[in-house]
């Protein structure tokens, strides 16, 4: 890693100040790290200044927080210097970026340049809201960040904080004050640093062990070969469940039946059985396993792109599954762990729920909730955002009882219309199967279009019936699943739809050229 940063090399002349950029989101800490930094510069009696400009929210845009700082001139004492509100391109020293991507994205800002700026970056990802939103995974290249880095940082230091910070027991901020100082950007003394932690007064250990891994893990960067800059991790291969017994007489007789399908599939079978059974019942697993021995044996990757898709649309999203997962043990002591609340302080969590009409009228029998749906005083009614605090006992409640109507899931619009949907595809895929497994398999494929709820899923599954509908029309050619591929990659990336409107044009054009 090419990260040894000289002191000389970033300004102690009086010429010029220091100049520092952090870009952090909510609750990373980056105002703590900035008010650290400040304070560390004004105990060496250095003038130091910062300012910021807060983003939208916590995951659709980073605060900016700038500082700058500069020795007092010996000489004329009497001066005050007058110091910079705003970072600009090409003059920042160092970029801090408490999460990858705002690393990336002070580099697409033009914080950093390659003849002078030290970029330093912790390698974890805390996915947007962007990225959380699209269809399919719309997870950012993390390699594409460490490639531009390398090319536009004069140096860059880059490793996973957030797990240092969660081994410390702290928080990113810490581990990036010590990585800073184990950079040694700053012409100040590591006990410097660690005074300045003390006189914050605030979770003082935890951030001194923080402090002094992220300080030994960027100090010894500086004793590799300059030459060598950090590079992506490559993306940890995905781990299934094993298809085993769990002591349950009917989810053991199912494990039973999935073994007798080829060994390839075992990993995705597990994990697809798994959850359909937790969303349903053991015999909604039977269902599953049934709709899937439907396909031939020997198409093993149509079998496994089968096997994920058909899971994922038969455990839905809808109000039962919402009110289920908000209520389950498990969520209220990971959020106490990623809080990191005591056990002597009270944890109060709200949830805010903006159901639709057609959400409710999914949970009622087919033709009452068609008639509700039809009313527009009830939709007025209902179409109303609302807060509830699921850690207090009234709004529990309430969840807890609309979970528990998953025994009645089975009767109600919303699941007779998935299953609706569901037959439609499975049909499409088992007959294209026996001409095309290419073709079966890129329908599978498309399945990734429908998720999540409420206007999400209703936009998905249109796109998907649009595709569905233009591979009957391709059914037959050659080029058919490159085709169905091709479309499902414009829907993915289409939000309003346009794209993938003229893609389809495009298609109907290979039959009137024929």
């Amino acid at each position: 890693m090419n990260v040894s940063v000289a002191p000389s090399s970033i300004g102690l002349s009086q010429a010029r100040p220091i100049s520092v950029a952090v870009l952090a989101m909510g609750g990373q800490g980056g105002g703590v790290l900035v008010d650290w930094i400040v304070a560390l510069a004004e105990r060496r009696g250095w003038y130091a200044q910062s300012t910021s400009v807060p983003g939208v929210a916590q995951r659709t845009g980073a605060t900016i927080y700038y500082i700058e700082m500069i020795a007092p001139d010996a000489s004329r004492p009497d001066r005050h210097p007058v110091l910079s509100l705003m970072p600009a391109p090409g003059k920042v020293d160092v970029v801090i970026g408490a999460e990858l991507m705002e690393a990336g994205r002070a580099i697409l800002r033009g914080l950093v340049s390659p003849d002078r700026t030290l970029l330093i970056g912790s390698s974890h990802r805390s996915l947007a809201v962007i990225e959380k939103t699209a269809p399919g995974d719309g997870t950012a290249d993390a390699a594409q960040v460490y490639e531009a880095a390398n090319v536009a940082a004069n140096r860059f230091i880059a490793f996973d904080m957030a797990e240092i910070a969660d081994a410390t027991g702290s928080v990113v901020s810490a581990v990036l004050f010590g990585a800073l100082a184990g950079s040694a950007a700053l012409p100040f003394a590591i006990e410097d640093f660690e005074a300045t932690i003390r006189a914050a007064g605030v979770g003082v250990d935890a951030s001194l062990r923080a402090f002094a891994a992220g300080r030994e893990r960027s100090a010894a960067a500086l004793k590799q070969d300059p030459k060598v800059k950090p590079a992506a991790k490559p993306a940890p291969a995905k781990r299934f469940p094993s298809l085993e017994p769990i002591g349950h007489a009917g989810y053991d007789a199912l494990v039973a039946r999935a073994r007798k399908l080829p060994a390839e599939l075992h990993g995705i079978v597990a994990a697809g059985l798994q959850r359909v059974v937790d969303f349903q019942d053991v015999a909604y697993g039977d269902e599953y396993l049934e709709r899937l021995e439907a396909l031939p044996r020997d198409a093993t990757g149509l079998l496994q792109a089968f096997a994920k898709y058909l899971a994922v649309a038969m455990a839905y999203d809808d109000v039962i599954r919402v009110a289920d997962l908000k209520t389950r043990a498990g969520r209220f002591n990971r959020v106490r762990r990623e809080v990191r609340a005591g056990d002597d302080q009270v944890l109060a969590i709200t949830e805010f729920f903006h159901p639709r009409i057609e959400e409710m009228a999914g949970l009622l029998p087919p033709r009452l909730g068609e008639k509700l749906e039809r009313s527009k005083h009830l939709a007025r009614l209902i179409d109303r955002g609302r807060k509830l605090r699921t850690s207090a006992p009234p709004s529990f409640l309430l969840l807890y009882c609309v979970a528990g109507l998953r025994r009645f899931r089975r009767g109600t619009l919303r699941h007779a219309r998935e299953m609706r949907h569901l037959d439609a595809w499975a049909q499409h895929v088992q007959r294209f199967a026996a001409s095309d497994p290419a073709l079966a398999t890129a329908v599978c494929e498309a399945r990734r279009l429908v998720g999540g709820y409420s206007d999400t899923h209703t936009r998905g599954e249109s796109k998907f019936d649009k595709v569905m509908r233009a591979s009957e029309r391709l059914a037959g050619r050659r080029d058919a699943a490159e085709w169905v591929q091709r479309l499902t990659k414009v829907a993915l990336k289409d939000a309003d739809g346009a794209e993938l409107d003229g893609a389809l044009r495009t298609v109907e054009t290979l039959f009137e050229d024929a």
